[in-house]
């Protein structure tokens, strides 16, 4: 397993950018715009995670800017801590044999959520490419919220 980031939501991205890149000196590796979705993603990295971050291996701090309006409350702008695991399959049915709730299964052989004891919601991404969608997990529903 590989951290990868944690995802905050943010309300104004312009503001958020001067605080994390020119306050703070993060550094943006790469960002993602969704029509659909009307969201966009901005990844940052720490200086001293350059090499890593030329590499695709830094840890990134993810900010998750909504394109309409939402307030956050409750820690709601807190989104999630994200993992890359070599497989998915294993990595689920080895959490839900120690008692885990699998909150959004991994129908896609791609991703799935889990909360920990406390609420923090945990984000496993598969290594590489999806796996072949299988059974049990594609019949699978989400459970709760994560």
């Amino acid at each position: 397993m590989r951290y990868l980031h944690t995802m905050i939501r943010v309300n104004n991205l312009d503001e958020s950018l001067d605080f994390y890149c020119h306050k703070l000196g993060l550094q943006e590796s790469h960002r993602f715009d969704s029509e659909q979705g009307r969201f966009t993603l901005v990844y940052l990295f720490a200086p001293q995670d350059e090499s890593l971050a030329l590499a695709n291996q830094a840890p990134l701090l993810e900010l998750t800017y909504n394109w309409d309006s939402e307030e956050y409350s409750g820690g709601r702008n807190f989104g999630h801590v994200a993992f890359e695991v070599d497989n998915i399959y294993a990595t689920c049915e080895k959490l839900m044999a120690a008692g885990v709730l699998i909150n959004r299964p991994p129908r896609d052989g791609h991703m799935a959520f889990i909360r920990s004891p406390d609420g923090i919601s945990i984000e496993f991404l598969q290594k590489d490419s999806p796996l072949p969608t299988e059974e049990p997990w594609l019949s699978m529903t989400n459970t709760g919220a994560w």
